[in-house]
């Protein structure tokens, strides 16, 4: 069975941010994932891993702007990332500066670099070349601390004119990059709504070594991952199988709103699907 970590960014928001580690550590997970930790010390988030015997296993480099404030103003105002984006290379390789810091205290292996939204007069083709560019740096520099780079497709129904939408073209670009330490954020919740067929696309990929991470949440609605159209555990078998033959060994984030998110013990209360795994 899949190993899986606990997003804390969607998942326990009943709880203030600090006291996630703590729950998801009781439910039984082993490690956690979350969108941005910015607004936190560093030191404050590694005490709170250690003290829960728990591993961070991803993270997202900042949106956009380069401190706490603008980072969070970026994320408010619909910034989704700035790797693609002609013109921002700068703040690109200050965000990563800043979230290589963040792996490295933190002891995670791998980041997040969004792509950002397509401009006006933009289009996968006019910002390819700034977006290959600006993964050959970051790549250079996270193999200088053994980290992998990730970079992830996202439907456009959720995030309207998101540069990267589909596996083969994040593929794609990872063979133009042409660094071993990128690798795709394969995001099933995603794949589902943009391309479907996701057996065979985790069946085609995860063998080319490409795939760092997966991500899973219920269709339509972004719940549970029992809830809504997605045989979850067919596919957890289908991983299973396919990585024992590839000897792929990464993490499942559950990054997916509860349907009880915000009641108290809300969270828990939808972590049946979970329960029957362990």
């Amino acid at each position: 069975m899949p190993q899986f970590a606990a997003n804390l960014s969607m998942m326990y928001p009943e709880l203030p941010f600090l006291d996630r580690f703590e729950a998801a550590a009781k439910d039984g997970f082993k490690a956690v994932e979350f969108l941005f930790p910015y607004a936190y010390a560093p030191e404050e988030l590694a005490a709170r891993l250690k003290a829960n015997n728990l591993q961070q296993v991803l993270f997202n480099a900042p949106p956009g702007g380069i401190d706490p404030a603008s980072i969070d103003q970026a994320w408010n105002s619909n910034t989704r990332g700035t790797a693609s984006i002609p013109g921002r290379e700068k703040e690109f390789q200050q965000g990563v500066d800043m979230a290589l810091r963040y792996a490295q205290a933190l002891h995670c292996p791998r980041i997040h670099l969004m792509a950002g939204l397509l401009g006006t007069g933009q289009t996968h083709t006019t910002n390819r070349a700034t977006y290959v560019n600006n993964l050959r740096w970051a790549t250079t520099l996270a193999a200088t601390q053994g980290l992998d780079v990730l970079i992830e497709p996202i439907n456009t129904r959720d995030i309207p004119g998101f540069y990267l939408n589909r596996q083969d073209q994040a593929h794609s670009i990872i063979e133009e990059v042409g660094a071993t330490n990128l690798k795709v954020q394969m995001d099933l919740y995603h794949c589902q709504i943009v391309e479907g067929d996701v057996a065979m696309k985790i069946r085609h990929y995860l063998p080319t070594g490409r795939v760092g991470h997966f991500q899973i949440a219920g269709v339509p609605e972004r719940h549970e991952p029992d809830v809504g159209e997605i045989n979850y555990p067919y596919l957890f078998d289908v991983i299973d199988e396919v990585s024992k033959t590839c000897q792929w060994e990464g993490w499942v984030g559950c990054e997916y709103k509860p349907k009880l998110g915000g009641q108290p013990g809300g969270t828990r209360a939808g972590l049946g699907w979970f329960k029957k795994l362990a």
